[in-house]
């Protein structure tokens, strides 16, 4: 059967329905280009759905709005209502058809449980779902539930779907606490139809900042641009002395607090810089009352200063009540919630079944999107462990968290424990599954020292100087890639390029197959990815550096699973142009060929050439890579790092790297400028190369 959709519907309210089609739609945006999201019934056409506003903007879906639902509820009760459920259907089949004409794959969510009433029967998204052609997704809510009735449950809804003609796809129990989960394992374990369970994970239904801000039209008094993702556990009143206050501040209290009671904001501020006290996630001043001019002067000058301050118009009385009300809500700025969803769907959820389910949909173009995605899916499969030394950086512990959230990858941290736990959960972060090691004191110290002495000492290096080179992350890091105490290191978000090399080129060393460390983006553009070496590294490579490079960059791209297609760049194409640049090249290739007679490899090559088939078959027409070419060679640095930084801001490609190559353990660099999701992409290729090392 082709399958080309699929319908996902909760059988009870609160299921996690949104959170299904979240993993559903990240499987589905590896592997597939074109895919649109569609809700038959919405609650209202003048209010903006939110799981269509949130699939739309967090899956980049290149549809709008208006094409992502069929009906709002009113209209539908009316249809049914006057006895049109025929002519209803046949108007929501048109507008599926038309999707399904023009994307690789829709993925349905049907009627939300609380929009069922006497009029509109729960068989309503069955019979939907059986007339879109669509296999069917049902979701069990088991949180109020004992474990016999989601049982009964399953089998219920499992009968109900192929007595209407429905195909059965999966069926997701939600909600989960352990002891039902290990129950209903035990009880499913020779039912042959697919079910997945989900254990409930309590942060996914607690309120952010933000939630607070737009529940009770909160302003902000102090507020960072990383703070709206604050998880809240608890709201805390401070009606008591601050002495006694303080007994019951708890991690990720609210804390409601009149902005003239000076003595407990200090204190609360207090405990923040305590190592024993619990952080709170803010605080929340209830009338706009403008805490003193003293005390504000004195918060904002504290270096570090990191829990947002709202206010709002309500007493105090008013404001706890309203806050009592705040119901969490996925957003597409929830990075953090995403992250640990994405975790749990993946660690429940047999995805590579499901891929294969959906094969005969997927496509041989690549997005940025699904590049990205596949990286976490590589690197969740064959998880390892990745050393971050630069553990001071903001970015760093925020990329960390989500690569822990995500599971993609192990993470271990360098510094002080105390100091690194403090900063984390001064920002709200959650790091307790990473591995701390103080490189300074730790056990491996003495190890390391006499190693490095021993591989170093016939180039004059004293014991002494070994001893004060392993006081630097970077070296200390490199060691236990090269011991396996890690898999792989990231670091240069605040040190130099030369300061991550250096020492992977004392330690680690290069693979025999090559002489040289190298470097390639990954460069993402609407359809497809290319490889780009070098644009980092070498600044004027000579022919067999050149080859070299060229070699490790088709490896790099097939680990990948991009077909290696090797363009040689030059200013002429073929045997048209002559000069000590161009004769480079034309060695180079030659060079390369003989090492790697089975590469597809092509140059000296124009990028015109080699990337349109037009241009090559006038220029280079018996070429077996012009025109179709996926890794591109640069001659030098100047040309390479102009052109990647051409193409990504002209065409809005994403460009992922550097990526080094060539080193027997794979060490790479970040940008000092680098973003949150470029540590995370770089952390998960990390990853990915580690696991091909083996």
């Amino acid at each position: 059967m082709k399958i080309k959709s699929l319908f996902i519907a909760a059988q009870e309210k609160n299921a996690g329905t949104l959170f299904v089609s979240m993993g559903m739609m990240e499987i589905l945006k590896r592997n597939i280009h074109r895919v649109a999201f569609f809700r038959p019934v919405i609650s209202s056409k003048n209010v903006k759905d939110g799981d269509i506003s949130f699939i739309l903007g967090r899956y980049n879906l290149d549809m709008r709005y208006e094409d992502a639902y069929g009906f709002d509820i009113e209209y539908v009760e009316n249809m049914i209502a006057l006895h049109k459920t025929d002519e209803l259907m046949n108007q929501l089949i048109s507008k599926y058809k038309k999707l399904e004409k023009e994307y690789d794959f829709v993925l349905c969510e049907g009627i939300r449980r609380s929009f069922i009433s006497n009029t509109i029967n729960y068989d309503l998204n069955i019979k939907i779902a059986q007339n879109f052609g669509s296999p069917y997704i049902n979701i069990i809510n088991a949180k109020e539930s004992t474990v016999q009735e989601v049982y009964e449950s399953i089998l219920i809804e499992n009968e109900n779907t192929v007595c209407e003609g429905c195909t059965h796809f999966a069926t997701f129990i939600n909600r989960l606490d352990d002891e039902k989960y290990a129950q209903l394992q035990e009880k499913l374990k020779n039912y042959k139809v697919t079910t997945y369970l989900l254990k409930e994970i309590a942060e996914l239904n607690m309120p952010t900042i933000e939630d607070v801000m737009e529940a009770l039209d909160a302003k902000p008094v102090i507020l960072g641009a990383e703070d709206h993702t604050r998880i809240i556990r608890h709201v805390k009143v401070a009606a008591l002395s601050l002495n006694n206050f303080l007994e019951h501040i708890e991690e990720d209290d609210l804390v409601v607090v009149p902005a003239d009671r000076s003595e407990i904001i200090l204190g609360v501020l207090g405990a923040l810089y305590s190592n024993a006290y619990p952080n709170i996630s803010g605080i929340i001043f209830p009338l706009h009352m403008p805490a003193h001019p003293n005390i504000q002067k004195l918060v904002l000058g504290l270096d570090g200063f990191k829990i947002p301050v709202l206010s709002v118009e309500t007493d105090t009385y008013e404001t706890a009540k309203n806050l009592s009300k705040v119901h969490s809500r996925l957003r597409v700025s929830s990075e953090r919630k995403i992250a640990l969803a994405h975790g749990l769907f993946n660690a429940s959820v047999n995805t590579k079944a499901i891929e294969e389910k959906i094969a005969n949909a997927i496509s041989n173009v690549m997005t940025p999107m699904m590049f990205q995605y596949q990286l976490f899916e590589k690197a969740r499969s064959n998880k390892k462990r990745i050393v971050l030394p630069e553990s001071s950086d903001e970015r760093i512990l925020r990329a960390a968290e989500i690569i822990l959230l995500r599971d993609v990858a192990d993470i271990i941290l360098l510094g002080k424990e105390l100091d690194i736990k403090a900063n984390y959960m001064r920002l709200g972060l959650d790091l307790s599954k990473a591995t701390i090691i103080n490189h300074l004191d730790s056990t491996l110290r003495e190890e390391f020292v006499n190693l490095f002495f021993e591989m170093r000492k016939e180039k004059g290096l004293s014991h002494q100087a070994a001893e004060d080179t392993m006081t630097h992350v970077n070296y200390f890091a490199t060691m236990m890639v090269h011991l396996g105490y890690a898999d792989g290191m990231v670091s240069g978000a605040i040190h130099s390029t030369g300061d991550t090399i250096r020492p992977a080129l004392q330690i680690i060393k290069t693979t025999p197959e090559v002489s040289v460390v190298s470097s390639v983006f990954f460069m993402c553009l609407k359809t497809k990815v290319l490889v780009y070496g070098d644009c980092a590294v070498n600044q004027d490579p000579d022919a067999a550096t050149l080859a070299d490079i060229a070699i490790a960059s088709a490896k790099t791209a097939l680990s990948f699973g991009i077909e290696p297609k090797v363009a040689m760049l030059s200013y002429s194409t073929g045997d048209s142009g002559s000069g000590a640049d161009v004769d480079k090249v034309r060695e180079a290739t030659k060079i390369a060929k003989i090492k790697n007679p089975n590469l597809l490899i092509d140059g000296p090559i124009q990028y015109d050439a080699a990337i349109d088939k037009q241009v090559a078959s006038a220029k280079l027409p018996n070429s077996k890579v012009a025109g179709e070419a996926s890794v591109f060679i640069f001659p030098d640095l100047n040309t390479g790092n102009n052109t990647y930084k051409a193409v990504q801001r002209s065409s809005d490609a994403v460009a992922i790297g550097p990526v080094l190559q060539g080193l027997r353990k794979p060490i790479n660099d970040l940008s000092r400028g680098c973003l949150v999701a470029d540590i995370v992409n770089t952390v998960a290729i990390t990853a990915i190369q580690a696991g091909q090392n083996l």
